[in-house]
């Protein structure tokens, strides 16, 4: 009878700790901070209209219709109304999102990938290779953000690739910079001392040990960047650097309602809610991860 009590309270306990792993798992956390869940709605309904754009646009983005110009919303057969040139205006944001949030998705990739690398031969290797590399990174972020890729973006044409890859290189920077403060904490940890005496290689020890216990904040900046990527391709294109006509973006649709504020502000009006939306949405995502993936968060 004493055994059948004892082996209740241990499947007791062992269920009581299952229940507190699964209220403290990511996703459980995530799930109770509700202005993550607000941003990750946003984000899915973006991801949404740039995974289905062919379905739910309701017309061609580029068909010219010249006897339809500056249409207000809700005119027949055109909600969001429609340009200087008589396109819909809701189809062009539809493919303004696949190509603006790929992009910046994109560019985050770019810098992420060689950033991280950088960041990660930099702390580890230490030395004259570190000065080297963060030389190099200070000198790239002398210059503001929108500037460096405006020079990047001459030097390489215009063009969805190019603004990927401007945005991209201008990015890389701060991914290293995070990277090497991460990796000069994590390679001096206790494990890291045992892992090098059983005899491991350098790039094991990089890639298995103190690249995975170095993720949070890249995960965290990565999520933040996307929005700030998007802001970038919107800025560039403004600028007639970015995306150029007539493919759609958010932008160059940006960029040609400021020539009508006055008589068709509608079409400036609705891009620039369409990228604070994502933006916003981007964000608040973000900073709910930073909030889960913090152990200082952690109760």
């Amino acid at each position: 009878m004493e055994r059948r009590k004892d082996q209740l309270g241990r499947d007791a306990h062992s269920e009581m700790l299952k229940k507190e792993r699964r209220a403290n798992s990511a996703w459980n956390m995530l799930k109770r901070n509700k202005t993550a869940m607000f941003g990750l709605g946003i984000v899915c309904i973006m991801l949404f209209m740039v995974a289905g754009a062919n379905f739910l646009a309701p017309y061609d983005p580029n068909a010219l219709k010249l006897g339809s110009t500056y249409l207000k919303p809700f005119s027949a057969g055109h909600i969001l109304g429609t340009d200087e040139f008589g396109r819909d205006l809701l189809s062009r944001i539809i493919y303004g999102s696949r190509i603006s949030i790929l992009v910046a998705i994109g560019a985050t990739f770019i810098g992420g990938l060689i950033g991280v690398l950088l960041g990660l031969v930099s702390g580890y290797m230490g030395g004259v290779i570190d000065s080297i590399v963060m030389r190099i990174m200070d000198g790239m972020l002398a210059f503001p953000f929108v500037l460096l890729s405006i020079i990047l973006m001459t030097i390489l044409g215009t063009g969805v690739f190019n603004v990927i890859l401007a945005i991209g290189i201008a990015n890389i920077p701060s991914f290293a910079r995070i990277v090497r403060g991460q990796v000069l904490i994590v390679k001096n940890e206790e494990y890291c001392n045992a892992v090098r005496v059983i005899g491991a290689s350098g790039p094991r020890l990089l890639f298995s040990h103190i690249l995975p216990n170095a993720l949070s904040p890249i995960i965290v900046y990565a999520t933040l960047n996307v929005a700030g990527a998007i802001i970038s391709e919107a800025a560039l294109s403004f600028l007639g650097l970015g995306i150029t006509p007539p493919t759609a973006s958010w932008g160059n649709i940006l960029r040609a309602g400021k020539d009508s504020l006055n008589t068709a502000p509608h079409i400036a009006t609705i891009s620039g809610i369409f990228i604070l939306l994502t933006v916003l949405g981007f964000n608040l995502l973000g900073d709910g991860i930073r909030d889960v993936l913090d152990p200082k968060m952690k109760k």
